[in-house]
């Protein structure tokens, strides 16, 4: 034993030492632990006796090399496999703080005649009654932690605007849910905001694919009398209306980013946030002003070039009476 001692370098007894108090640390673990006992012994204190053979056996520099690689191989696999086995399952709830009911369809933007029930139903059920489940599953844990809940909104449920009949109505019905919310969970300490952006480059309004797919299945289910009435060319000109959507909405998304975080990290967060170019004057616009200028200035900032076929064909016989 004196020989060994003497013929052992100051690296060998870091290295021992090391692993001596790796392989205590795996026991008080194991004690701890609601793992697999077996689990544990096995990939947590055989790689500590390896270490100490590969430091006796094959000297400092190799054995720190085999030790550390046998770490690195037991914590990787428990990592990932064996820290709270529920069911085969890791699971653990330390609470939730705030709920972002982000989810959203904008179905085609034409007239409200001519939509098809199934878009009515289809923007109902993801925009509105997909926000409201969401909510209702997670109330329990936001009422403990006295939470934030933030439903994204779109200006379009805060004013109404042509052509987005089916979106603004369950935007709309979102926004009302959302007041409704924040006045009733007050009581609970829970805020509640509803984020009213204006536009925004996410995607949410489809590829010239989906355009035509659409276009072509709204025609095609339209009573013949509606269809005589708007004219193909009208319907189709809905897609030239659809590619000039992009150029007036935003591609920096940060202004709802931050009106998002505001709303779950803020002390006081607002009920109803408006970020985006035009959003709040839109709003303004609607609430002061007489409906009747509102309609105005919408009908000059949403015009289109085309009239249905039955409205150009009246006014073609009036100009020539």
């Amino acid at each position: 034993l004196g020989l060994f001692v003497e013929r052992v370098g100051p690296l060998e007894w870091l290295c021992t030492g090391v692993t001596l108090l790796f392989g205590v640390t795996v026991l008080c673990m194991v004690k701890r632990s609601p793992v697999e006992k077996a689990d544990v012994l096995v990939w947590r204190v055989l790689p500590a006796l390896l270490g100490l053979l590969c430091v006796a056996t094959l000297g400092a520099g190799v054995g720190l090399v085999v030790f550390c690689a046998g770490c690195l191989i037991s914590s990787m696999y428990l990592g990932v496999r064996a820290l709270l086995p529920v069911g085969d399952k890791a699971v653990l709830i330390t609470g939730l703080w705030g709920v972002v009911n982000n989810a959203g369809i904008l179905g085609i933007p034409a007239d409200a005649e001519l939509l098809p029930m199934r878009t009515y139903r289809q923007c109902m059920e993801v925009n509105f009654f997909g926000a409201v489940e969401v909510s209702k599953i997670f109330l329990p844990l936001l009422r403990k932690s006295r939470g934030r809940l933030v439903n994204m909104s779109s200006m379009a449920g805060g004013i109404p605007l042509p052509r987005y009949a089916a979106y603004s109505a369950s935007k709309a019905a979102l926004s009302m849910f959302s007041g409704v919310m924040r006045q009733e969970l007050s009581k609970w300490g829970i805020k509640v905001a509803a984020i009213h952006p204006s536009g925004f480059r996410t995607g949410i309004e489809g590829t010239s694919d989906q355009w035509d797919k659409q276009i072509k299945e709204l025609m095609e289910n339209l009573p013949a009398a509606t269809r005589q009435d708007y004219g193909e060319d009208y319907l189709l000109g809905l897609k030239s209306y659809l590619l000039h959507i992009p150029a007036y909405c935003s591609a920096d998304l940060s202004p709802v980013l931050s009106a998002a975080l505001h709303a779950l990290l803020a002390k006081k967060p607002h009920g109803l946030y408006t970020p985006g170019k035009g959003a709040y004057m839109y709003l303004c616009i609607f609430c002061y002003f007489p409906l009747w200028f509102y309609d105005f200035f919408i009908s000059k900032m949403m015009s289109t070039e085309s009239l249905p076929r039955a409205l150009r064909t009246s006014e073609a016989e009036s100009k020539n009476l």
